[in-house]
């Protein structure tokens, strides 16, 4: 029997980003994330994480890297994750944008272009990801991207170190 090959739903490239961010409740604004780990044009994943229900409003708000520039936005939350699979080292969330303003999403849309995406990882069903890594190292630009993902640093704001 062929195995049929599962779509990727996402609508936008995840990028490997370390950026400072302040996640709230909608209903009580109480902080629950402060810390983006992966960003796209359409979401994000925050992380370290109190405990949020899927579905569940939220405003992020949080400054792109190398630029002055804000971007505050509502989202949903999307995906829970406790931490508690193999894989997973801490609790974190994943958030779809709702709507955002051109300015912003062009803003945002730049910023991306200079992060590295996020490289596949092992997953149940993933025999080889070695294909799939090197396509994508070399569909980027930059030639230094190969010392950045075979070294596992990350790309981050220069106001995250301080």
């Amino acid at each position: 029997m062929r195995r049929l090959l599962q779509k990727n739903r996402r609508s936008s490239a995840r990028h490997v980003v370390h950026i400072p961010c302040q996640i709230v409740r909608e209903r009580d604004f109480r902080l629950v994330a402060d810390r983006i780990v992966s960003l796209s044009q359409s979401g994000m994943v925050v992380t370290p994480a109190d405990p949020v229900l899927t579905g569940e409003r939220l405003i992020a708000s949080f400054r792109l890297p190398r630029s002055g520039a804000w971007i505050d936005v509502e989202a949903t939350v999307t995906r829970v994750a406790h931490g508690r699979r193999s894989g997973e080292h801490t609790r974190s969330f994943a958030l779809a944008f709702d709507e955002m303003s051109l300015r912003s999403r062009k803003m945002l849309e730049h910023t991306l272009r200079k992060a590295p995406a996020t490289p596949p990882c092992a997953r149940p069903g993933r025999r080889n990801v070695t294909p799939s890594l090197r396509a994508l190292v070399q569909s980027q630009s930059s030639p230094a991207l190969w010392s950045l993902v075979f070294s596992g640093a990350s790309w981050s704001s220069p106001s995250a170190s301080l």
